[in-house]
């Protein structure tokens, strides 16, 4: 097929998904793919999620394959300096998956970028020791690289803040949000009134706790540093090489400043519980050789749950708003984001007790 037929295919197939910026995203691709694109005798496009996409197109001389992924205007900035500015910056410009094209939506409503395709060997599918290893090394460089840089400033002008104030914002925020929902006219169902209620209790009690975990983070002496702020398994990839393991990271989407436990409190809550002890053990030993000083394991372990809370704090305010909308799953979202809380708890359940 051609170029201008294979644009047309793709243009197609993601407007029937009724994606925005298709027809921009079409020219981007056949300027980047060129010869590939004019020779290619395949196409397949693989469904992650909405707007995000995996193209793959077969030629003659091999496949070629690559990440399409819609973005706000605001985060695609963000990425873009994360990619092509920060990371490299701090000598990590080969650990993330490359841009190598966008494409505005006419109206800029929404970006189109284009990333190397890194494959599928994420942590959520080899979670073995030495994948793990790799991961909290990179990290832990990463942390201790960007400590006190010079960048710090500008990131933190164009991302948020994930420190004390991302814990207090976000547990005023989901409070503010379920008290307007008890003003509205429309009647919850029995669960989901039962679990607005219960969400209220957890949230006051961490605002009332607010200032005791403030004092531990300012105690823990943690330097502000930037955060991946997303290390959930499947944006870590993982890939054999002669020499062990290499890790890279993709999906900077939320891209911060803070304090590093805010990060290593996502590795740890989705690690195998068997296994977090080791996680922490391992980053500690990291940072160390890097001249850092970690807190003891059971002062972290109080802000591992503080960065935990305030993410599943974060996730309230929309199901309330998708309710009084009139959408019925904010309901169920309400009575799974209570869930949530009722079973957190710090992620070594010992305190894991090292000085």
């Amino acid at each position: 097929m051609s170029a201008s037929e294979l644009g047309t295919r793709l243009r197609r197939r993601l407007q029937s998904w009724r994606e925005p910026g298709a027809a921009e995203l079409c020219v981007a691709l056949q300027e980047l793919l060129g010869d590939a694109a004019e020779s290619a005798q395949s196409m397949r496009v693989q469904r992650f999620q909405e707007g995000v996409y995996r193209l793959r197109i077969g030629s003659p001389t091999g496949c070629r394959s690559v990440i399409l992924k819609r973005h706000e205007p605001t985060i695609a900035h963000r990425d873009r300096l994360t990619l092509e500015r920060w990371l490299p910056r701090l000598g990590l410009g080969d650990r993330c998956a490359r841009l190598l094209a966008a494409a505005a939506e006419r109206r800029g409503l929404w970006v189109w970028h284009v990333y190397e395709d890194l494959g599928d060997e994420t942590l959520a599918v080899r979670c073995s020791r030495p994948a793990l290893g790799a991961a909290i090394d990179l990290v832990a460089d990463l942390h201790t690289r960007a400590a006190r840089h010079p960048l710090i400033p500008e990131v933190r002008r164009h991302a948020p803040d994930h420190g004390i104030h991302f814990f207090r914002t976000n547990v005023r925020d989901a409070i503010d949000a379920l008290d307007a929902l008890k003003l509205g006219r429309r009647k919850l169902p029995a669960e989901s009134a039962t679990a607005r209620v219960r969400l209220l209790e957890h949230l006051h009690k961490l605002l009332d706790d607010a200032p005791r975990r403030a004092q531990a983070m300012a105690d823990a002496g943690e330097p502000d540093t930037l955060l991946h702020g997303d290390l959930w398994p499947e944006n870590v990839f993982v890939t054999p090489n002669g020499r062990g393991v290499r890790a890279r990271l993709i999906d900077w989407d939320h891209v911060s400043v803070g304090p590093s436990s805010y990060d290593l409190s996502t590795i740890l809550y989705r690690a195998p519980a068997e296994e977090r002890a080791w996680v922490l053990e391992r980053y500690r030993e990291a940072v160390e050789a890097r001249g850092w000083t970690l807190p003891a394991n059971d002062e972290l372990n109080l802000l591992f749950h503080t960065a935990e809370s305030a993410r599943c704090a974060s996730c309230i305010p929309w199901p309330v708003i998708a309710l009084n909308e009139g959408a019925e799953w904010g309901a169920r979202q309400l009575v799974e984001i209570e869930q949530w809380f009722k079973v957190l708890r710090p992620p070594l359940p010992d305190g894991g007790s090292r000085k």
